[in-house]
């Protein structure tokens, strides 16, 4: 007997956790494109306006999907490919020589290793009766 088939409010708490992240930041990146589309040109992207508005309309759209448990499992396997391009490419603690700099995305990076690990269980095991797909 596992925990999502005895209580299907556990697997949507964790949908929960998870998408709010998600639709938060996409709120974030889209209400300041200006500030989103400056760090996206300090990382180097070319058309950072245009990877600016991807990633806030990916992070939006993601993390509603998976607070409803719409097509939960395929945007969990994306959002966590998703995840991973953006800690390599945000989260390069080595390459830092301040403390300071590196401890902060030191621990960004293990907290998206950390997101990644919730979104694999998520794609594996599924969102669980209380959602739109209801597996």
């Amino acid at each position: 007997m596992n925990a999502s088939t005895t209580n299907p409010i556990l697997p949507l708490v964790g949908r929960l956790l998870m998408g709010l992240l998600f639709l938060v930041y996409g709120v974030v990146k889209i209400t300041s494109i200006p500030g989103t589309t400056g760090y996206m040109g300090k990382l180097g992207l070319p058309a950072p306006e245009l990877f600016a508005y991807l990633a806030a309309i990916i992070e939006l759209a993601g993390g509603l999907m998976i607070i409803v448990g719409w097509q939960t499992r395929r945007v969990a396997w994306f959002l966590m490919v998703y995840t991973l391009i953006a800690t390599g490419l945000a989260h390069r603690f080595w390459e830092y020589s301040d403390p300071g700099a590196r401890g902060a995305n030191m621990a960004n990076f293990f907290k998206n290793l950390a997101i990644m690990g919730g979104f694999f269980f998520m794609a594996l095991f599924g969102p669980g009766s209380a959602s739109i797909d209801k597996s």
